[in-house]
């Protein structure tokens, strides 16, 4: 017992992450010759096949061409042909589950102006009806003027029921410019109406759903109300209807794919969403000689638990992170039986460099990804956010 522990918490350290930084390493070139390491067993591997070849997984939505995780992302992928809705999950205040990457919100809201007291509080210090209340398109149109729109102005933080919702072809109703709210008993709890989206064009993303620095309970939580959504696919998962000719998966077995950086957290996600593809996310920390032997331990821990896709990360502008998509790297966890979707894609250069030796692809450019894999849409990225509203 004592060594399992050891050995547990010793992996949470090597494999915990959660910012990148650049990669000042100057690691020779490792080979797997001498490493073995555990093999999926029949079960995982059908779980695996659950998941197609070649997905296009639609990273924040987009953080290039709209505000990362805001409905104009979210519409925005789905549109252009994303298999699926990535996202990260933090619970509020109030325990409802939004979309959001930072464990603050100065980032990418206007807190500060808001709640000028409450700056540098977590995001777990509001309640979903305080977060409504904030801005995240403005900052994004400050930053990036480029990119900027006019419509990006006063974008809400979005919950999970809300990208479901855009998975499923709907958005939130507006009145007057302003989401309509929905009220229960007289009160506003911070969550809106949905009406059918009229520009939406068919296609049936699913989702890949990340825990986030995660505080304890939300996996529960998150099983919970994947459950209530129609989402789990293990319990009375909802039928949705499809399209010839356009994305399909919100309508298989891999509608959902968990992920997270945390060993633990996956652990908790096994025990409430069992039978679900699952990712452990890799972030490469300083670890020197011991490299090889960290790897194989990721990927044990991983065929122990039932996880059936290893997310490693790649090198190159404009994020210039740590090289873990190698192609030895890719063959050892390949021999596992595992799939690998390695992040994140912003360029050509990096989509020709490793497009042969992954199963698949987090990226900020769909659109790029999509054209990759023979699937380009027929319209330019901006034309559909103008045909979006946005």
């Amino acid at each position: 017992m004592y060594r399992k522990t050891v050995f547990f918490f010793f992996l949470l350290l090597v494999l915990k992450g959660c910012k990148p930084h650049k990669d000042t390493s100057k690691t020779k070139e490792i080979t797997m010759d001498t490493v073995v390491v555990k093999k999926l067993n029949s079960e995982a591997q059908s779980i695996a096949k659950y998941v197609t070849k070649n997905c296009v997984i639609a990273h924040r939505g987009s953080t290039y061409f709209t505000p990362e995780e805001s409905e104009p992302a979210f519409r925005w992928a789905r549109n252009i042909g994303a298999d699926y809705l990535e996202f990260d999950v933090q619970m509020t205040k109030d325990s409802a589950l939004v979309a959001f990457h930072d464990t603050d919100l100065n980032r990418t809201t206007n807190v500060a102006q808001v709640f000028p007291d409450r700056a540098k509080s977590s995001i777990d210090a509001f309640t979903l009806a305080e977060l409504r209340s904030l801005d995240v398109g403005s900052p994004f149109n400050k930053k990036h003027p480029k990119q900027a729109r006019s419509s990006f102005k006063g974008l809400k933080i979005m919950t999970l029921r809300d990208v479901v919702k855009i998975a499923e072809g709907y958005r939130i109703q507006y009145k007057n410019g302003q989401p309509v709210k929905d009220i229960k008993n007289g009160k506003w709890l911070g969550q809106y109406r949905y009406q059918k989206d009229e520009e939406d064009n068919g296609n049936r993303p699913g989702i890949y759903v990340e825990t986030k620095s995660p505080k304890p309970g939300v996996e529960q939580l998150l099983a919970d109300e994947l459950t209530a959504l129609g989402w789990n696919i293990n319990e009375n998962p909802k039928t949705i209807t499809i399209f010839d000719k356009k994305v399909t998966v919100a309508n298989t077995k891999a509608r959902l794919i968990l992920q997270s950086f945390s060993t633990i957290s996956l652990v908790e996600l096994e025990k409430y969403l069992p039978n679900v593809p699952k990712c452990l996310l890799l972030w490469r920390p300083d670890m020197g000689k011991n490299y090889k032997e960290d790897l194989k331990k990721a990927i044990d821990f991983s065929v122990d638990n039932n996880i059936e896709i290893m997310g490693t990360s790649i090198s190159g502008a404009p994020n210039n992170y740590d090289e873990l998509t190698t192609p030895w790297i890719t063959d050892l966890i390949h021999s596992s039986g595992m799939l690998i979707h390695p992040y994140t894609f912003d360029t050509e250069k990096q989509l020709n460099t490793y497009k042969n030796r992954i199963d698949g692809m987090f990226t900020n450019r769909a659109d790029l990804v999509l054209e990759l894999y023979g699937r380009k849409n027929r319209q330019s990225p901006d034309e559909i956010l103008i045909e979006l509203g946005y």
